[in-house]
């Protein structure tokens, strides 16, 4: 070769640039974390394009504030008589009479180790659900009761809301199962009654005369737990009773769980008579553990199955041409939508 030919091109491979490698060298791969499968990336995608919606629609609903005010302001400086705002009469009816529904309900919390984390979370904010759908119903169930709260349930409810749902008035928390209503050993359970690990009170809302409220009981006559895997269906609620909810996030992983749960337990079991009233509905039974609890506290509002089942369940429901696979994942897109993930599946209908 000749030198000065290899002197006059500084970029030959023999004569690398000073300030950096040769053209032909291999660039080096990344170190690091592993390359995101396609999955993985499509639900980053996915991620980060809710985040930027969220942030526009935060933005869209700011500007619709301003200009009611606005508008408002003008009418009010034009003479005319303004109703009270939105928020002011949700106020007055979540403040308004109730009649409460002397039943109780239940939500079995033991299935913490058959759910994923992203499960796990959606179950609590239904949990969530469920408390606020009760307290704005003008017939609420008389008595809320969370058995077997252990686990990552219990993790991720101290982690929501500073710990807010052990401010949930009217609420009863218990680290053991349901069947404890009808205990023999009542005396040592009320010890541990309404306790969290930890042994801290778990329902810390305050009391009038400041006396703590009695531990719930139930005889096993009275319990139904509410199962769409049950051949029997319910019919009417009746006051007195108690009805379980099985608080399970599985996309119908687990066949006739709750059904065997509450063989074992020695109690009734039924489902929601949703083929009677809603023969017409192609997608999937299954609904999330709130819509469950909405349906029920709608019912003993309106004593109507046929009108709690539509007020409830999802119109997109209603829609032709789908299948359970389809409405599962819609069911997910719109959960993904959702501030808390919601999304989990309770087996009671």
């Amino acid at each position: 070769m000749d030198p000065e030919a290899t002197a006059s091109n500084p970029q030959s491979p023999s004569n690398p640039p000073e300030d950096g490698p040769a053209i032909d060298a291999p660039i080096p791969a990344p170190t690091g974390a592993p390359a995101l499968s396609k999955n993985a990336r499509k639900k980053a995608r996915k991620a980060a394009l809710f985040a930027e919606r969220k942030l526009e629609r935060r933005a869209r609903e700011k500007e619709m504030k301003k200009e009611k005010k606005r508008q408002r302001a003008e009418r009010i400086a034009a003479g005319e008589q303004v109703e009270e705002d939105e928020r002011a009469r949700k106020r007055a009816k979540m403040g308004g009479p109730k009649t409460p529904f002397a039943a109780r309900v239940v939500l079995d919390l033991g299935f913490d180790e058959k759910m994923s984390e992203k499960e796990i979370t959606s179950l609590c904010s239904q949990l969530a659900y469920t408390y606020s759908a009760n307290r704005r119903s003008p017939t609420p169930f008389a008595s809320l009761l969370f058995t077997s709260l252990n686990g990552r349930t219990l993790t991720r409810l101290e982690n929501m809301n500073d710990a807010g749902y052990k401010r949930w008035a009217g609420t009863e928390w218990w680290t053991g199962s349901y069947d404890e209503l009808w205990s023999d050993k009542r005396d040592t359970l009320e010890e541990g009654r309404s306790t969290i690990a930890g042994g801290e009170e778990a329902d810390e809302v305050p009391v009038e005369g400041d006396a703590r409220p009695p531990r719930a009981v139930a005889t096993k006559e009275s319990v139904v737990y509410l199962t769409a895997d049950s051949p029997d269906e319910l019919t009417e609620l009746k006051e007195g009773d108690t009805y379980i909810i099985g608080g399970i996030c599985d996309h119908n992983r687990y066949k006739n769980l709750c059904l065997d749960k509450a063989k074992a337990s020695g109690i009734r079991a039924a489902q929601l008579p949703i083929g009677r009233y809603l023969s017409n509905l192609p997608t999937r039974k299954v609904l999330t553990v709130n819509q469950v609890f909405e349906i029920l506290v709608s019912w003993a509002e309106t004593r109507n199955w046929e009108q709690a089942l539509y007020t409830v369940i999802p119109k997109r429901k209603f829609q032709g041409g789908g299948t359970g696979i389809h409405a599962e994942e819609e069911e997910e897109d719109e959960n993904d939508a959702s501030e808390e993930d919601v999304g989990p599946v309770a087996d009671a209908v």
